[in-house]
């Protein structure tokens, strides 16, 4: 099955088109309103910027194995709570998976 591509590419002169027709959703007011400042304190509260010398002691090396392709039936209240995570709750349901597994193997020594 082929994915539809959600990409739509438009000219700066279509840009500027939109801008000036309304259509485009940004709230300009707000953006110029946003000072230096407020910008730095937004920057510094953001919880995924890493704000000093990054953690390496638990990093893997190498390329991740392949994965398998398998069909599973999972409970729907389960899959909803993955997928309402958004892009990427196949990948955050294998590391639930993984973690899973590494304390069982933990138990096995």
């Amino acid at each position: 099955m082929r994915k539809k591509s959600g990409i739509v590419r438009y000219t700066a002169k279509q840009i500027k088109d939109k801008i000036a027709r309304g259509d485009d959703r940004t709230n300009w007011a707000k953006v110029s309103a946003t000072t230096g400042a407020r910008l730095e304190a937004s920057i510094r509260a953001d919880m995924d910027d890493v704000q000093g010398e990054l953690d390496w002691t638990r990093s893997v090396i190498g390329v991740p194995s392949p994965k398998d392709h398998i069909n599973i039936r999972i409970d729907h209240d389960v899959l909803e709570w993955f997928k309402k995570n958004g892009r990427g709750y196949q990948t955050l349901m294998n590391n639930v998976l993984r973690a899973f597994v590494q304390t069982r193997r933990q138990g096995e020594s």
